[in-house]
């Protein structure tokens, strides 16, 4: 069971504590306020009312054997610096820190921060990317302008076969599996004569530059 602990317990800190816990992650939820660590006490491993900004407070609570820290302490950019700078010193493993701009992010990659988190920029791109094409029902970053993507079955391909779908020579797109809808049952590397159904959710490597090509057969 991986040991993640959320410092900074506002609406991001909050859900993210527990959908961790949801995901079977053990969780060290952390904040100064008594009422936000009384609201969460009895959703996660562990609730503690400390302050973060304190060397002496986070070295007791937490050590270098904690798989990763999230530092979310809202628009303290002092706070998240100060609190980042100390997990770096304990020696947690991986640290993510939640910045407010380009400036926090730069000074607290500086202080040791491993990855940097734009909930609200972050929120919008996978909102505008929903907008655009709205077959997309998730996407993963994989290598330079290639994505991995969820992509829901678009009416017209319904009842053809891989083969003739023309995803690969027609759209530059590498079907890596298809997923049942209802099911949630995978077929990986799915042959050119499997015949294509309405629920089943396709897995492609691609360009975004390819799906939104590929968006127009919904339109």
């Amino acid at each position: 069971m991986r040991q993640v602990a959320v410092i900074g317990l506002g609406q991001f800190g909050t859900h993210l504590a527990r959908a961790l816990t949801k995901m079977h992650c053990e969780v060290m939820a952390i904040d100064s306020s008594e009422a936000r660590v009384a609201d969460l006490r009895d959703d996660v491993h562990r609730a503690v009312i400390g302050d973060a900004r304190d060397m002496d407070v986070l070295s007791s609570l937490i050590t270098a054997s904690v798989d990763e820290a999230v530092v979310s302490l809202g628009e303290s950019m002092e706070a998240s610096i100060l609190c980042t700078l100390h997990l770096s010193q304990i020696g947690v493993k991986r640290i993510r820190t939640k910045a407010v701009n380009e400036d926090h992010a730069l000074i607290l990659k500086a202080v040791g921060a491993h990855e940097l988190i734009f909930p609200e920029r972050e929120t919008a791109e996978r909102t505008a990317r929903r907008i655009a094409h709205p077959t997309l029902l998730d996407y993963f970053p994989f290598a330079e302008d290639h994505r991995i993507m969820e992509i829901a079955m678009p009416r017209p391909l319904v009842g053809k076969t891989l083969g003739d779908s023309q995803l690969r020579g027609s759209f530059n797109l590498l079907v890596l599996a298809t997923k049942s809808a209802s099911t949630g049952q995978f077929r990986f590397m799915p042959a050119a004569d499997d015949v294509l159904k309405e629920d089943d959710i396709l897995i492609v490597l691609g360009r975004e530059v390819d799906l939104a090509r590929f968006s127009v057969l919904e339109e």
